[in-house]
């Protein structure tokens, strides 16, 4: 009886450890083979999601380098009309479309693929929405930048190219619902491509419309909402007609109509400087920090959609060990992405400031911010693991409590007190969100 009781307690034992939930700590390693074949997967997934978020944010970033070639005004009135654009308005649409990343990854691993046209399109529903109070607030730009107390030649010349990224606005929700509907089924070859032909078409456009029509920073602005929807086009189109597409998204439904912080905070230090001396080149400076972080970040991002995806579709399917691995997989990945890039960071940074400016003033100020950027750079990888791998359980409610407390308890008090109390000025904001990341 003894003996048998203990193959019981084996078998119930064995049991157990095959139920155990992601990131159990008694889960043991898989075989080598496995590692081998979820690092190819990830890699094959993660590289044109890297790709895909770095040609989609350069198209802000290509307008305010043409924005800036205007002029030190027109530089420091993009800058600052694009960050109060992504803290009021563009950042809010990327944070609820990240719901997606959880509904319809689980939904793909789940086989459940009716139901992913139906959460994309309650995303849509929803963003489009919620576009209509933020697209206000952009309309009034220079009017809330001036009641803030930011210098009124900025805060104008801000008003206006805010204005013109209202219509981007819109394309942008739906270029997310978009985006994250077909990622979350691994089509990613198709947004790369489509997001190449936008960004050398941007390109294009933001010359000849900077160039050849005499509207200043506008026409910059209004190149970027041109390109978003653009680019939705293009998706909508793949959409149609490809099978996989027919296949998640056969229709509208009725069902759907049932019905992000720490971007926040990296912007709100771009408003913030506007209230230092000198803010033309403050504002300027941090402007373009900032716009060089998030471009790079767009790198571990990708990773961390990635790791998102495979967590979501592993978890979907009822394979926890498998999510493990993913994440285990992708903290090295990430590890050493944000090693190779901090090293190109502090190799360029003398000669980065010239995409944005011929200001030697600027071009000098923006060299003794790349190592701040290096240490930042390096640490986005360890928290972009963590991040996509929570919302790939559907801890969304969870990362939003933590980013609250580090970036709005810690961050921009933080911020303020270095800035105006002790004087020291925006490049010590940069190195205490570098800490902080």
């Amino acid at each position: 009886m003894g003996g048998g009781g203990s193959e019981v307690e084996a078998a119930a034992g064995e049991a157990s450890a095959s139920s155990s939930p992601l990131l159990h700590p008694h889960v043991l390693p898989p075989p080598p083979p496995a590692v081998g074949a979820e690092v190819r997967r990830q890699v094959a997934l993660a590289a044109p999601l890297v790709a895909c978020s770095l040609l989609q944010y350069s198209l802000q970033v290509v307008s305010v380098m043409f924005a800036g070639h205007l002029g030190e005004l027109s530089l420091s009135g993009a800058s600052v009309a694009s960050s109060f654009a992504n803290v009021t308005g563009f950042s809010v649409l990327l944070g609820m479309g990240s719901a997606l990343d959880t509904f319809c990854g689980q939904s793909y691993g789940a086989k459940q693929f009716d139901m992913l046209g139906t959460h994309a399109q309650r995303a849509v529903f929803v963003l489009m929405l919620m576009g209509v109070p933020l697209a206000v607030v952009l309309a009034f730009t220079g009017q809330i930048l001036i009641a803030l107390g930011q210098n009124p030649e900025i805060s104008s010349e801000a008003g206006l190219y805010a204005l013109w990224l209202i219509p981007g606005l819109f394309a942008y929700g739906l270029l997310q619902c978009l985006t994250k509907f077909l990622q979350t089924q691994n089509i990613v070859q198709p947004l790369v491509v489509c997001s190449g032909v936008t960004l050398v078409l941007h390109i294009l456009l933001c010359w000849v419309m900077v160039h050849c029509f005499d509207l200043g920073n506008r026409s910059a602005a209004l190149s970027t909402s041109l390109s978003y929807w653009f680019n939705v086009i293009l998706l909508a189109i793949y959409v149609k007609v490809s099978e996989v597409g027919r296949r998640s998204w056969p229709g509208w439904s009725r069902d759907a109509l049932k019905l992000n912080l720490e971007y926040w905070a990296f912007e709100m230090v771009v408003l913030l400087a506007g209230f230092l001396p000198n803010p033309k080149l403050e504002t300027s400076i941090l402007s373009i920090s900032l716009n060089t972080m998030w471009m790079v970040y767009t790198i571990p991002s990708g990773l961390s959609s990635a790791i998102s995806i495979r967590v979501s579709n592993e978890l979907g399917a009822g394979n926890p060990q498998a999510a493990c691995l993913s994440v285990f997989i992708s903290g090295i990945m990430c590890l050493t992405e944000g090693m190779l890039v901090a090293i190109i960071t502090v190799l360029v940074q003398g000669t980065w400031g010239y995409l944005y400016s011929n200001e030697e003033e600027v071009v000098k100020y923006v060299a003794t911010m790349m190592p701040i950027l290096a240490i930042s750079d390096f640490m986005d990888g360890i928290q972009c693991t963590l991040s996509g791998a929570a919302r790939g359980c559907g801890w969304q409610k969870v990362c939003s409590i933590i980013n609250l407390c580090a970036y709005y308890t810690i961050g921009i008090p933080s911020a303020v007190i270095f800035a105006f109390v002790l004087k020291i000025g925006g490049k010590v904001n940069l190195i205490f969100y570098s800490i902080l990341l």
